[in-house]
């Protein structure tokens, strides 16, 4: 087995034309593991994963996908180790649930060719999975903000990338469909993808984690596994109240 990571970065400096968000970022993520990112707002997460997919440069460092230099890889070649879900992104088209998963497959062919039935199998496969199937011929525009996130997640498992990026993947569902997305996560770890993914829930990243990151006015303060999640450091996290963390997270003070 490769003991390459799917995807890493090394002394990652990320932000914009005129402005530096974040520097000195260094992250590894293997196959079959779910790294998640907690931070407050303005932390520079959204940044962070805009720039490891190449969606933004990079303002100083290197990022590796399977080995290689992010520069040596095409878009469609990246499409098909990348998967992406981005925060409530825009659907101004009424496509439906079934079309908006099978954009997933055009990391596979051209976009202009017809969804092949291996194509339309993956997609019903993706919505079975994530409990949405029933909405296949739904318009996204007459469905809820939730339904149409799990969509988006399900567009994703369709690209069969080897690498799924998740900016806040629950932060628009309802209980029992954050549950159902972190079952689905899951299991895709035990089948070997390779998980990045950014919550505001601390309690998710006990559930799914592997390693955790902290990022803070974009650096990254700590790195470790579930231990890292105790009221003391999320206070010092979200510059917040100890005893007001154990409280909400029903844990004992340490």
């Amino acid at each position: 087995m490769s003991t390459t990571p799917l995807l890493a970065a090394h002394a990652l400096a990320i932000g914009h034309p005129r402005r530096t968000v974040g520097e000195s970022i260094n992250l590894q993520l293997a196959g079959g593991e779910v790294l998640c990112l907690l931070g407050p707002n303005g932390s520079g997460k959204t940044t962070l994963f805009r720039t490891l997919l190449g969606l933004l440069p990079a303002r100083d460092g290197q990022i590796e996908v399977a080995g290689q230099p992010l520069a040596r890889w095409s878009r469609s070649q990246l499409a098909s180790k990348l998967a992406y879900v981005p925060q409530n992104p825009a659907l101004p088209f009424a496509f439906s649930l079934e079309e908006v998963v099978l954009m997933g497959r055009i990391a596979h062919g051209s976009p202009f060719r017809q969804p092949s039935r291996q194509d339309r199998a993956l997609a019903a496969e993706a919505l079975h999975s994530l409990g949405i199937a029933h909405l296949a011929e739904r318009a996204c525009t007459e469905v809820s903000g939730g339904e149409r996130q799990l969509a988006l997640i399900a567009r994703a498992l369709a690209q069969q990338a080897e690498v799924l990026i998740l900016d806040e993947p629950t932060s628009s569902l309802d209980f029992g469909n954050q549950l159902r997305v972190l079952d689905c996560l899951s299991s895709l770890r035990a089948r070997g993808l390779a998980i990045l993914l950014s919550t505001h829930q601390p309690e998710h990243a006990l559930r799914i984690a592997d390693r955790i990151l902290f990022l803070k006015q974009g650096q990254l303060i700590a790195s470790g596994g579930r231990e890292l999640i105790t009221p003391a450091a999320l206070a010092r996290l979200y510059d917040s109240d100890e005893a007001l963390i154990a409280a909400g997270l029903g844990m004992h003070m340490r």
